[in-house]
């Protein structure tokens, strides 16, 4: 009888912390792998580790970060086992494209052919700032990575984007 009051409280922690971040989480594992089908498998292995080590989780503050830390590692676990095509974005169905941008802008159209072209090194700390709205020492922790690491790496992932996006245009810090 405890055992199932147990797994209730669990399910239901998991349902209220976890389950809402599904499509968010589905959207990083696709920019992470470019594929849908694959994107889908990492998340189900990501929900399903969440779940399992789910007390582990001691900030209910910080799920997001805890479950795109998640996602990145289920999806690293892929390449360990074995290597994958990649696919092409031009290649890419209505459906599909939709998920990485809306509408048939140019201009859109050429950032997201630039971030796909970025490598995963670049990509992913900006994708997790910019769609998910990551801070860098969010990123750093969810990357295991020093704060100054990635802050050099969105500086890099912004100069490459603009020097695809616009060629000769002369980069401007942010600050």
């Amino acid at each position: 009888m405890l055992d199932s009051g147990v797994s209730d409280a669990r399910r239901l922690r998991f349902e209220r912390l976890v389950a809402p971040w599904r499509e968010d989480l589905y959207r990083y594992a696709f920019w992470l792998s470019r594929n849908p089908d694959l994107a889908e498998d990492v998340v189900q292995d990501a929900m399903l580790r969440a779940f399992r080590s789910l007390d582990s989780l001691q900030d209910e503050d910080s799920v997001k970060p805890w479950l795109l830390t998640i996602v990145r590692r289920e999806h690293a676990r892929v390449y360990e086992r074995k290597r994958l095509q990649t696919q092409d974005i031009d290649e890419l169905n209505v459906a599909e494209a939709a998920l990485i941008a809306t509408g048939n802008d140019t201009d859109v159209e050429d950032m997201r052919r630039a971030i796909f072209q970025l490598e995963e090194g670049y990509r992913e700390p900006l994708v997790l700032q910019v769609m998910f709205g990551l801070s860098t020492e969010e990123i750093a922790q969810a990357m295991s990575l020093k704060q100054g690491a990635v802050l050099t790496r969105l500086h890099r992932a912004r100069k490459k984007l603009i020097e695809q996006v616009r060629p000769g245009l002369d980069v401007v810090p942010v600050e």
